[in-house]
Formats: structure tokens, sequence, C-alpha cells
């Protein structure tokens, strides 16, 4: 074999060990979504802690593996797979919700109960999407973690279909984190269909001053009570109001420093990296993918109008009026539901303060997805 031959051989036996043979449309396709992903987080700061890892992890998820090479997330023995686990065993997101627990402060909820009220009322479009994904052909657990959806918690949706449906799981994950990221978006223009523009004047009284004792008591009666309600939500509920009693006390500040700072960031990072690489082609683009989105859109949407059709029907009731915009953060996207509830409001009178009012509901729906969740399993696992 002349030198010719030796170095042609060798290049054809190198272009095989590199990921071109193996690259497919459909890996093109979803590098190009990681890529646009990552653009929304940068140039629209559209959720750029979650966007940016999760798009990051669909190009690293889509880069085809070596043959005999384990380098993915579905592969047997691969460094991706060790850290997917959490993701399919369902252990980072009762972190993040420690973190989330440990920055929540349930004041304004706790000063004005009824406005929890708007954050059960948000749950209807988990309950809704349920159904209509059983209409639509899917099995009874499948149709279970796609209503989660409808909830706008990403943490919440992983942990459910990695009980219920973790074939699904990849689908669903980008399905909730991709609205939460459309928040500002989505919302607004529900909100304005929904209520008249006297209904958006409306000013709410300040919230009352909540005492500490009240403050440490929630968190423990609390979960004893949505836990014995719903028993499927202890892992999550539990994490919550942990990490809440963890700031509320007064003596666990490190603890509780840690867990909404490094921890949540740390797990946050992992979690999102790994959902955006459990996208490869040949798992994530099917037809059940995009019904998945189709109804996450739809779940969102019931989810949004219903908290405003539920503040509406308790102005009726009232004396005291309620903004109908805040029943609009009653998803659990927190805080950019609240965020979004506070801009539409300034967009009818630069001079009406809804931010600390929408946290209430935007904080009952935290505790409500995750309730939502338990009941779906109990009932789905049985």
């Amino acid at each position: 074999m002349n030198a010719w031959d030796y170095l042609s051989a060798k290049a054809g036996q190198l272009l095989e060990t590199t990921a071109f043979p193996s690259m497919q449309a459909g890996n093109l396709i979803m590098i190009v979504i990681g890529m646009i992903f990552i653009y929304l987080a940068i140039a629209k700061h559209y959720e750029p802690l979650l966007l940016v890892p999760i798009g990051f992890g669909i190009v690293v998820g889509n880069i085809p593996s070596v043959p005999g090479m384990p380098l993915s997330v579905y592969d047997e023995g691969s460094v991706l797979r060790y850290l997917y686990f959490g993701v399919e065993r369902g252990v980072y997101p009762p972190l993040i919700f420690l973190g989330i627990g440990a920055m929540t402060d349930f004041s304004t909820m706790l000063s004005s109960p009824k406005l929890i009220l708007l954050g059960a009322s948000a749950q209807i479009g988990v309950f809704l999407t349920f159904l209509g994904a059983i209409a639509l052909g899917f099995g009874p657990n499948e149709a279970g973690a796609i209503g989660i959806i409808g909830g706008a918690d990403g943490p919440t949706a992983i942990f459910l279909s990695s009980r219920l449906a973790p074939q699904l799981l990849g689908a669903i994950a980008i399905a909730a984190y991709s609205y939460m990221a459309l928040v500002p978006v989505i919302q607004p223009p529900i909100m304005k269909l929904l209520t008249t523009k006297e209904e958006r004047l409306i000013r709410m009284k300040p919230s009352r001053q909540v005492s500490t004792r009240e403050r440490i008591l929630f968190p423990i009666v609390a979960f004893i009570v949505c836990t014995m309600l719903a028993p499927g939500a202890i892992v999550l509920i539990g994490m919550l109001f942990f990490g809440n009693l963890l700031k509320e006390c007064t003596v666990t500040d490190r603890l509780a420093a840690t867990a909404r700072a490094a921890m949540i960031d740390i797990v946050t990072v992992l979690l999102g990296f790994c959902v955006g690489a459990s996208t490869s082609a040949p798992y994530f683009l099917k037809r059940e993918s995009i019904m998945i989105f189709a109804l996450g859109a739809l779940a969102f949407a019931i989810a949004t109008a219903s908290g405003v059709l539920f503040a509406k029907l308790m102005n009726l009731f009232l004396k005291d009026k309620i903004n109908p915009l805040i029943g609009a953060a009653g998803v659990s996207a927190v805080p950019d539901s609240a965020r979004v509830v506070h801009m539409v409001g300034q967009e009818a009178d630069p001079q009406n303060f809804l931010l600390m009012h929408a946290m209430a509901p935007n904080v009952a729906g935290v505790i409500g997805s995750a309730i939502a969740a338990g009941v779906l399993w109990s009932q789905l696992a049985s």
C-alpha cells in the first residue's frame, strides 16, 4: 500500500469516527431549536436562567453518538446518563422546590387568604387538559403528565412525568419551560380580552402586616393540611414548606441562604441542561411531541383565563373588589406571571401597583400545582 492509499484509508476511518455520518435532518432541526432558545434567552430575556441551559443541552443532545461510545443520556454508562438520573427519577424537582420555598414570602397570601382561591382556580386548566388528552387518545397516565403543564411549573411537570409517563418526559419538560418563558407573550392578550378597562383600573387595599408567628406556623400547618388532602404531594409540598420554614424561623438563615442561592442554581443548571440533552431527535421529533405542545398551550391559556374569570366571579360577592388581572397570576410561573399582571395593570393606570397583590395567587399557584400533581399521581397510580 502506497502512502496515498494509506492516507485515504485513514481519512475514511477518521470520518467514520466523527458525528457527520450519523447526522440526520432531525438533529439539525433540534440544534436550530436549541439555538433559538439561547437567542430568546439572551436577546429577549425570556427566562434566561432556564432557556440557556435547556437550549445548550438541546444542542449537546443532538450531536450523534459514535457507535460503541456511550455519550448521550440514553446510553448506559455515559456521564450524561448519570446526570440525567436526577431528572429521570424525580430527584431535581424537590430540590428546586426547597430553594423556591426558601426564597418565597407567603405574607401577601396570608394577609388576604381569599386570594388563595385564584391559585386554586387556575388549576382548572390542568384537569380540563387531562380530559382533552384522553379524548385525543393518550392513556390516563400520559394525560395526567400532559395536563400538569397547565400549572406552568416546570419542576412539577418533570416530577409527575417521571412518575407517570417517563417516555414523554422530554417533550413535557420542554413544553412546560417554553410556556413559562413565554408568559409575557401568552398572558397579556388573554387578560385584556377577558377584562374591561374599568376592571383593570381597580385599585386594591394595601396588604395587612403579617406577624412572625403566622409566617412560622404557616408552612407547618399548610403542609399537614395539604398532604392530608393529597398525600402524593408530600415530596414537593414538603420540600417547599421546609424551605420556607428555614427562611421564616430566623435561626437557620445560613441554610436558607444556601437553599435559595447556591443549591437552587446548581440544580437548575443540571436540570435544564439534562432536559435539553434528552431531546435527541429520534426520541423527541414525534407526533406525540407536537400534540403535547398544542395541549400545553391550551392548558396554559385555560389556566390563565380561569384565574381571571374566577376573580370576576368573586367580585360579585365582595365589598372590596379585587382587580381581575391578578387572577392570571394563579399559574405557578413565579414571579413572572405576577410581573406581567403588574405590567398590564400599569398600562391602564401607571399609578396602580399590583405586583404584591399578584404575588398572593402566584405563590398559591405553586402550592396548587403541586397538590394537583399529587392528586393525579394518587389517582392514576392506584
